[in-house]
């Protein structure tokens, strides 16, 4: 079981590094939006106190996640990925990551927030944040802070903590060109 457990381990690292320098590639050459899932957190859920104006009511960055956000910012750095702009979920864990790792202030887009559970308001957030991937034409990279839910929704994929997704406007949605796992 042991033995078994370990191969699954080892045919999977590969798979993981293989597909982080294939993303690494993309964004070197810039001209790409990402969607970044913001870094670990304190906690699963926010309180039922949440306001989105004041952090000490919101799950936020834990010392590792700030740790990973400045990783993320030293590799965008080291690995030569040209940033162009930075937009970020209201939430303070997601300004957090963005601020950390980008060392500047990113733009708010209420978009990126954490998913509407009524249909027509998650639509209409969906449908914004696609507008301006779709509108997104420059030379370096545009970077995305957002949660879990909404790379989901727009792609299919479940980043961890801390992961981008490239992606590119593909008919009515997203594809995914790559990632890159910090």
């Amino acid at each position: 079981m042991i033995r078994l457990l370990l191969a699954v381990f080892l045919l999977a690292v590969p798979t993981v590094a293989h597909a982080t320098d294939a993303g690494w590639a993309l964004l070197r050459d810039g001209g790409h939006v990402v969607l970044l899932r913001h870094a670990l957190v304190t906690g699963t859920a926010d309180p039922a106190n949440f306001d989105i104006d004041n952090c000490a009511t919101q799950v936020n960055l834990s010392a590792r996640g700030k740790q990973q956000a400045s990783k993320i910012g030293a590799l965008f750095g080291a690995r030569a990925a040209p940033i162009e702009r930075v937009l970020s979920s209201r939430y303070c864990r997601c300004l957090d990551t963005a601020r950390i790792a980008f060392e500047a202030e990113p733009e708010l887009f209420a978009p990126l927030d954490l998913l509407k559970s009524d249909p027509t308001e998650k639509a209409a957030q969906l449908d914004a944040v696609m507008k301006e991937i779709r509108a997104y034409s420059g030379s370096d990279n545009l970077v995305m802070v957002t949660h879990l839910e909404n790379i989901v929704a727009l792609t299919g994929v479940s980043p961890r903590e801390g992961e981008a997704v490239v992606v590119e406007p593909q008919g009515d949605g997203l594809r995914v060109l790559g990632r890159v796992t910090f």
